[in-house]
């Protein structure tokens, strides 16, 4: 992608209870176009106010699209929502709608995680957050926690390239969506402020590992804080050499982590990789009093990145994903300051005497966890680069 622009305004949104009233409220704006990306899109109070709005904009002659993961959306009851949209006049698409039957094909998981939106070819938000309510969390003690950023300015070219470039595979494609028509979303790059951003993104073709190769970079210049938080964390040998580097270097190196379980076997798997990593210095911290969604990260003063894209094998080397990186000062410190309020009020620290004091089955559940991830990542045909 484009390197690092100056002349953005960038905000940081936290949850839902920030990011919806934003998006509302500049989706009431919109005057000539709405495109809107999501892995979910809930049938839900939040998203129906969504899409409610989406109709709306619709109806005063605003150009709306809307692109949804087909997987990811299916437990929502999105279409429900999809055809009220049409009737609309929205053009609702879903992304590889082709799942059953399902096969061992990597394809299958392939899937759009992005969540983006970009209204008027100005303002985009851009970050972790689903078209989902806050409090929509099975299982889990809402409400999640997630991070997105409304941008304005030259980044707005970039975002718009790559969201024209997944409408053009979508129509050459077509994956059942008959008639779909050629358009493209024309950027109004105009300076909006000071600050430094770029946006990086992860696909299949041009930009296989663009997302892991700016963690990387970051974290090799590293030399006093790291602070990552992700919500599903497996990374690869090289990754895992970065943050046992930047430690080694001086730098303090901390992972919040998801301390509840969602999926058993990634979470088992994750807490293999522990002892390394307690082992080199490395902090962690479990976040345990509600459900932590975040992918973002601060590095040392004035590098952070908010995005879809968590550290683990799903969208480091499958999923279409999205992350914007910010060179500020402030930006990083806000981040910083409410990353480690998350993990002074809802964190345990992963104490590495304990950890080595766990019982010889917990020890055995992790490292057949791993290996199933493995295996399972092998028969996909999926596998990281060697380092």
């Amino acid at each position: 992608m484009h390197g690092l622009l100056p002349g953005h305004r960038v905000a940081l949104l936290r949850n839902g209870g920030e990011y919806f009233p934003a998006l509302c409220k500049a989706i009431d704006a919109a005057r000539e176009s709405l495109y809107v990306e999501s892995y979910i899109f809930a049938n839900d109070p939040v998203g129906r106010e969504v899409a409610a709005r989406l109709a709306s904009a619709r109806a005063r002659g605003v150009d709306v699209r809307v692109v949804i993961d087909a997987f990811g959306t299916r437990p929502y009851g999105t279409r429900e929502l999809a055809e009220q949209l049409k009737r609309a006049g929205v053009l609702f698409v879903f992304y590889r709608p082709d799942l059953f039957p399902f096969t061992l094909r990597r394809t299958r998981l392939r899937r759009l995680h992005r969540k983006i939106v970009v209204i008027d070819g100005r303002i985009a938000f851009i970050g972790g957050i689903n078209l989902i309510d806050d409090m929509n969390t099975p299982g889990h003690t809402p409400p999640r926690v997630d991070f997105a950023v409304r941008v304005e300015g030259p980044l707005l070219g970039p975002l718009c390239e790559a969201v024209n470039r997944l409408w053009r595979i979508q129509r050459l494609v077509a994956f059942g969506q008959q008639g779909l028509p050629a358009w493209s979303l024309e950027a109004k790059t105009t300076q909006a402020g000071t600050t430094k951003a770029k946006l990086v993104v992860r696909d299949n073709f041009r930009f296989r590992r663009s997302i892991e190769i700016a963690y990387l970079a970051a974290l090799r210049v590293a030399r006093e804080d790291v602070i990552i938080a992700s919500a599903y964390f497996l990374p690869g040998r090289r990754f895992r050499r970065a943050l046992l580097d930047a430690r080694a270097r001086g730098a303090r190196v901390r992972l919040l982590l998801q301390g509840r379980v969602e999926f058993w076997l990634l979470h088992h798997a994750s807490r293999a990789l522990y002892g390394q990593l307690l082992a080199g210095g490395v902090e962690i911290i479990e976040y345990e009093t509600s459900f932590l969604h975040a992918k973002v990260a601060v590095v040392d003063d004035d590098w952070a990145t908010v995005g879809s894209s968590n550290i683990d094998p799903f969208s480091l080397l499958l999923a279409r994903e999205a992350n914007v990186v910010v060179r500020d000062a402030g930006f990083a410190a806000e981040l910083r300051r409410d990353l480690e309020a998350l993990a002074d009020r809802g964190g345990r620290t992963v104490r590495p005497a304990r950890w080595e004091a766990r019982s010889t089955l917990q020890r055995a559940l992790e490292w057949f966890a791993y290996g199933a991830v493995r295996a399972l990542m092998g028969l996909f045909g999926v596998r990281y680069p060697r380092a």
